[in-house]
């Protein structure tokens, strides 16, 4: 698997003067693709199930084709922007024919593994294929509010790469089609798992009578401090030499038993801090007390063999 680094863009670096472009899928977020491309002077062609969604953006300018088939024979650029896998299967099937020496960027959500499998679809019927996901919402298509990490095939992104980056913020993350999946799936994640954190921590605040907006400022002011934090963590990880981070796990597991006590005696969820807090006991059995948080990768699921 190539993992080439990845490349945000901030400058445009191809030549192709092309400026035809189909969006096939014109849910909020495709009608917002394709408005945007409208918009920028690009000449663009659409394509919708339910044909009536394209009427605002006929009116702007757009041609409307009457298949999908028809639509990706249009231009040499064709954006997917589809409600799920289902759907998308369901419309490459319907294009094979006219997919033959076009690309296809595919901003569907979907796992890394559907990624490789469209790479290969593709591949097979003379196409090169962009995988790429979408982190913002439609109002902020066009800006850099919107974060779309592209993979799979260099050429076919070196030469559409301005085309793309009227989007939003552009970022490349090498050949393997999966890996723009990976870093949306796991942006996604960390954000849920941060903010579900958060609401929990609400619960308990509020139950102590305190302010929730009064802590939430002040929680704020100290976030400056993690980016260091998650850098040494992830050289750690990476290295699997674990400094004391936070403290030794020694010290910390017994602050976790105060952790729990606390929620416990207000009825606030205590799930996250006992998974936390048996981990940390597990490290600590396998003799590794002297080490910080960040060691603690080494006895989750399907990390590496304990060091």
């Amino acid at each position: 698997m190539t993992t080439t680094a990845t490349t945000t863009t901030t400058a445009t670096t191809t030549t192709n003067s092309d400026t035809r472009v189909t969006v096939l899928g014109l849910g909020a977020m495709g009608s917002a693709i394709a408005r945007n491309f409208l918009d920028r002077g690009y000449r663009t062609t659409v394509w919708n199930r339910t044909a009536s969604k394209s009427t605002p953006l006929v009116e702007a300018g757009a041609t409307a084709a009457a298949t999908a088939a028809e639509a990706v024979a249009a231009s040499p650029l064709v954006v997917v922007c589809l409600l799920d896998s289902t759907a998308l299967d369901e419309v490459l099937a319907s294009v094979e024919p006219a997919v033959k020496g076009k690309v296809l960027v595919n901003v569907t959500s979907g796992s890394a593994g559907q990624a490789r499998a469209n790479e290969r679809w593709a591949g097979e019927r003379g196409a090169e294929y962009l995988d790429g996901k979408i982190m913002g919402d439609p109002p902020y298509v066009g800006t850099d509010r919107v974060m779309f990490p592209f993979s799979g095939s260099r050429s076919a992104f070196e030469a559409h790469e301005s085309t793309l980056r009227e989007l939003g913020s552009v970022a490349y993350h090498g050949e393997d089609a999966g890996l723009a999946a990976v870093e949306f799936m796991a942006q996604v994640a960390l954000a849920y798992e941060l903010l579900i954190g958060y609401l929990h921590v609400l619960k308990l605040v509020q139950a102590e009578g305190v302010d929730v907006v009064e802590f939430t400022e002040r929680f704020a002011g100290s976030l400056p401090a993690y980016p260091a934090l998650l850098g040494s963590m992830g050289q750690a990880v990476k290295s699997g030499a674990y400094a004391p981070d936070l403290g030794s796990l020694d010290v910390q597991a017994a602050l976790m038993d105060d952790l729990i006590a606390h929620r416990e005696s207000l009825g606030v969820d205590t799930m996250r801090m006992r998974e936390v807090k048996e981990l940390m006991d597990r490290r600590i059995v396998d003799g590794h007390g002297d080490q910080g948080f960040s060691s603690l990768f080494e006895v989750l699921g399907g990390a590496a063999a304990q060091v």
